[in-house]
Protein backbone atom coordinates (compact mmCIF):
# COMPACT_ATOMS: atom_id res chain seq x y z
CA UNK A 1 0.00 0.00 0.00
CA UNK A 2 2.83 2.27 0.99
CA UNK A 3 4.47 1.94 -3.03
CA UNK A 4 1.08 2.52 -4.43
CA UNK A 5 0.75 5.77 -2.16
CA UNK A 6 4.53 6.56 -3.77
CA UNK A 7 3.30 5.94 -7.53
CA UNK A 8 0.27 7.94 -6.89
CA UNK A 9 2.38 11.21 -5.37
CA UNK A 10 4.80 10.79 -8.16
CA UNK A 11 2.03 10.36 -10.60
CA UNK A 12 0.62 13.82 -9.24
CA UNK A 13 3.52 15.37 -9.41
CA UNK A 14 4.51 14.34 -12.88
CA UNK A 15 0.82 15.54 -14.53
CA UNK A 16 2.21 18.84 -13.88
CA UNK A 17 5.01 18.62 -15.96
CA UNK A 18 2.27 16.63 -18.48
CA UNK A 19 0.74 19.99 -18.70
CA UNK A 20 3.55 22.06 -19.59
CA UNK A 21 4.42 19.14 -22.66
CA UNK A 22 1.37 19.83 -23.83
CA UNK A 23 1.68 23.48 -23.95
CA UNK A 24 5.13 22.96 -25.55
CA UNK A 25 3.56 20.40 -28.05
CA UNK A 26 0.81 22.65 -28.93
CA UNK A 27 3.30 25.48 -29.56
CA UNK A 28 5.60 23.42 -31.40
CA UNK A 29 2.90 21.99 -33.65
CA UNK A 30 1.37 25.34 -34.56
CA UNK A 31 4.64 26.89 -35.69
CA UNK A 32 5.73 24.10 -37.49
CA UNK A 33 2.53 23.55 -39.70
CA UNK A 34 2.10 26.93 -40.48
CA UNK A 35 5.82 27.20 -41.74
CA UNK A 36 5.65 23.88 -42.79
CA UNK A 37 2.80 24.54 -44.80
CA UNK A 38 3.86 28.06 -46.24
CA UNK A 39 7.50 26.28 -47.19
CA UNK A 40 5.75 23.34 -48.84
CA UNK A 41 3.88 25.54 -51.25
CA UNK A 42 6.88 27.91 -52.02
CA UNK A 43 8.84 24.37 -52.89
CA UNK A 44 6.22 23.14 -55.13
CA UNK A 45 4.73 26.36 -56.91
CA UNK A 46 7.89 28.87 -56.70
CA UNK A 47 10.23 28.50 -59.73
CA UNK A 48 13.10 31.05 -58.52
CA UNK A 49 16.10 28.78 -58.15
CA UNK A 50 17.55 30.55 -55.40
CA UNK A 51 14.47 30.39 -53.11
CA UNK A 52 14.38 26.96 -53.77
CA UNK A 53 18.27 26.38 -52.83
CA UNK A 54 17.00 28.62 -49.19
CA UNK A 55 14.62 26.57 -48.37
CA UNK A 56 16.39 22.84 -49.19
CA UNK A 57 19.17 24.75 -46.89
CA UNK A 58 17.20 25.31 -44.38
CA UNK A 59 15.63 22.02 -44.50
CA UNK A 60 19.03 19.67 -44.44
CA UNK A 61 20.25 22.11 -41.36
CA UNK A 62 17.06 21.64 -39.51
CA UNK A 63 16.90 17.80 -40.13
CA UNK A 64 20.82 17.00 -39.87
CA UNK A 65 21.78 19.25 -36.84
CA UNK A 66 19.80 17.53 -32.85
CA UNK A 67 16.69 19.51 -32.21
CA UNK A 68 19.15 19.88 -28.59
CA UNK A 69 21.36 22.02 -30.49
CA UNK A 70 18.76 24.15 -31.97
CA UNK A 71 17.39 25.00 -28.04
CA UNK A 72 20.33 25.27 -26.70
CA UNK A 73 21.27 28.00 -29.58
CA UNK A 74 18.28 29.68 -28.51
CA UNK A 75 18.21 29.63 -25.19
CA UNK A 76 21.75 29.90 -23.66
CA UNK A 77 22.82 31.39 -27.30
CA UNK A 78 20.67 34.43 -27.43
CA UNK A 79 21.14 35.21 -23.80
CA UNK A 80 24.99 35.82 -24.47
CA UNK A 81 23.98 38.49 -26.76
CA UNK A 82 21.37 39.88 -24.10
CA UNK A 83 17.72 38.80 -25.38
CA UNK A 84 16.20 36.11 -22.71
CA UNK A 85 14.04 33.86 -23.85
CA UNK A 86 11.68 31.54 -21.18
CA UNK A 87 12.38 28.00 -21.40
CA UNK A 88 9.14 27.30 -22.60
CA UNK A 89 9.27 30.14 -25.20
CA UNK A 90 12.81 28.40 -26.53
CA UNK A 91 11.51 25.07 -26.32
CA UNK A 92 8.14 26.20 -28.34
CA UNK A 93 10.31 28.09 -31.04
CA UNK A 94 13.43 25.80 -31.04
CA UNK A 95 10.64 22.24 -31.68
CA UNK A 96 8.72 24.52 -34.27
CA UNK A 97 11.55 25.16 -36.40
CA UNK A 98 12.88 21.64 -36.38
CA UNK A 99 9.03 20.46 -37.16
CA UNK A 100 8.65 23.21 -40.09
CA UNK A 101 11.53 21.25 -41.93
CA UNK A 102 10.23 17.58 -41.15
CA UNK A 103 6.62 18.93 -42.34
CA UNK A 104 7.60 20.76 -45.62
CA UNK A 105 8.97 17.72 -46.66
CA UNK A 106 5.17 16.31 -45.75
CA UNK A 107 3.39 18.66 -46.99
CA UNK A 108 5.67 18.89 -50.69
CA UNK A 109 5.12 15.02 -50.93
CA UNK A 110 1.82 15.60 -50.49
CA UNK A 111 1.06 18.55 -53.41
CA UNK A 112 3.17 16.86 -55.39
CA UNK A 113 1.52 13.51 -55.41
CA UNK A 114 -1.85 15.04 -56.60
CA UNK A 115 -2.50 14.94 -60.57
CA UNK A 116 -1.67 18.59 -61.83
CA UNK A 117 -5.22 18.29 -64.26
CA UNK A 118 -6.75 18.60 -60.94
CA UNK A 119 -4.88 22.39 -60.39
CA UNK A 120 -5.58 23.11 -64.25
CA UNK A 121 -9.38 22.19 -63.62
CA UNK A 122 -9.72 24.34 -61.21
CA UNK A 123 -8.12 27.50 -62.60
CA UNK A 124 -9.88 27.15 -66.00
CA UNK A 125 -13.10 27.31 -64.14
CA UNK A 126 -12.57 30.55 -62.95
CA UNK A 127 -10.79 30.02 -59.15
CA UNK A 128 -7.98 32.13 -58.48
CA UNK A 129 -4.39 30.18 -57.30
CA UNK A 130 -5.15 31.01 -53.86
CA UNK A 131 -8.69 29.54 -54.01
CA UNK A 132 -7.57 26.60 -56.17
CA UNK A 133 -4.94 25.84 -53.14
CA UNK A 134 -7.33 26.45 -50.23
CA UNK A 135 -10.29 24.54 -51.84
CA UNK A 136 -9.06 21.88 -53.88
CA UNK A 137 -5.47 21.14 -53.23
CA UNK A 138 -4.54 21.38 -49.61
CA UNK A 139 -8.10 19.57 -48.59
CA UNK A 140 -6.76 15.99 -50.65
CA UNK A 141 -3.29 17.16 -49.58
CA UNK A 142 -4.15 16.68 -45.74
CA UNK A 143 -5.97 13.64 -46.46
CA UNK A 144 -2.87 12.03 -48.55
CA UNK A 145 -0.78 13.09 -45.80
CA UNK A 146 -2.73 12.84 -42.57
CA UNK A 147 -0.83 9.52 -41.22
CA UNK A 148 2.98 11.09 -41.64
CA UNK A 149 1.05 14.14 -39.80
CA UNK A 150 0.38 11.83 -37.04
CA UNK A 151 3.56 10.07 -37.02
CA UNK A 152 5.27 13.73 -36.30
CA UNK A 153 2.68 14.98 -33.54
CA UNK A 154 3.09 11.70 -31.50
CA UNK A 155 7.11 12.37 -32.03
CA UNK A 156 7.17 15.88 -31.38
CA UNK A 157 4.95 15.04 -27.98
CA UNK A 158 7.99 12.55 -26.95
CA UNK A 159 10.73 15.20 -28.43
CA UNK A 160 9.14 18.01 -25.52
CA UNK A 161 11.27 15.79 -23.08
CA UNK A 162 14.39 17.31 -24.06
CA UNK A 163 12.91 20.55 -23.27
CA UNK A 164 14.28 19.51 -19.92
CA UNK A 165 17.79 20.33 -20.82
CA UNK A 166 16.65 23.93 -20.37
CA UNK A 167 14.92 23.64 -17.24
CA UNK A 168 11.47 23.68 -19.24
CA UNK A 169 9.62 22.15 -16.15
CA UNK A 170 7.83 19.38 -18.25
CA UNK A 171 7.85 15.42 -17.10
CA UNK A 172 11.17 14.64 -17.34
CA UNK A 173 12.37 18.18 -15.44
CA UNK A 174 10.27 16.88 -12.41
CA UNK A 175 11.07 12.92 -13.10
CA UNK A 176 15.03 14.10 -12.19
CA UNK A 177 14.02 16.70 -9.42
CA UNK A 178 12.08 13.60 -8.17
CA UNK A 179 14.90 11.01 -8.87
CA UNK A 180 17.40 13.50 -6.53
CA UNK A 181 15.37 14.07 -3.72
CA UNK A 182 13.75 10.51 -3.28
CA UNK A 183 15.62 7.87 -5.01
CA UNK A 184 12.94 6.10 -6.15
CA UNK A 185 14.26 5.89 -9.93
CA UNK A 186 12.05 2.46 -10.94
CA UNK A 187 9.15 4.08 -9.69
CA UNK A 188 9.20 7.91 -11.23
CA UNK A 189 10.71 6.46 -14.07
CA UNK A 190 7.56 4.11 -14.62
CA UNK A 191 5.35 6.72 -13.94
CA UNK A 192 6.82 8.98 -16.80
CA UNK A 193 6.56 6.39 -19.16
CA UNK A 194 2.78 5.64 -18.69
CA UNK A 195 2.41 9.24 -18.52
CA UNK A 196 3.61 9.82 -21.82
CA UNK A 197 2.17 6.58 -23.27
CA UNK A 198 -1.39 8.24 -21.70
CA UNK A 199 -0.79 10.93 -24.17
CA UNK A 200 0.43 9.62 -27.35
CA UNK A 201 -1.88 6.38 -27.42
CA UNK A 202 -4.94 8.35 -27.84
CA UNK A 203 -3.83 10.90 -30.39
CA UNK A 204 -2.40 7.71 -32.27
CA UNK A 205 -5.50 5.88 -32.03
CA UNK A 206 -7.56 9.32 -33.31
CA UNK A 207 -5.42 9.89 -36.42
CA UNK A 208 -5.70 6.40 -37.21
CA UNK A 209 -9.96 6.10 -36.89
CA UNK A 210 -9.55 9.69 -38.89
CA UNK A 211 -7.63 8.01 -41.38
CA UNK A 212 -10.33 5.18 -41.60
CA UNK A 213 -13.04 7.20 -41.62
CA UNK A 214 -11.44 8.98 -44.42
CA UNK A 215 -10.78 6.48 -46.45
CA UNK A 216 -14.58 4.56 -46.34
CA UNK A 217 -15.90 7.71 -47.33
CA UNK A 218 -13.50 7.86 -51.03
Amino acid sequence: MAAFDIFARILATLALGAVTAVQVAVGAFAIAALLGLLLAICRTFTHSRLLQWAIAGYIEWMRNVPALAHLFLLYFGLAAVGLRLSPLTAAVIGLGLVGAAILCDVFASGLKSLHVGQREAALSVGLTPVKTLRHVLLPQMLRVTLPSLGNYVSQLLKDTSIASAIAAPEIMFFARNLVTSTFETTLIYLAAMLLYAAMILPISWAFARTERRLETQR
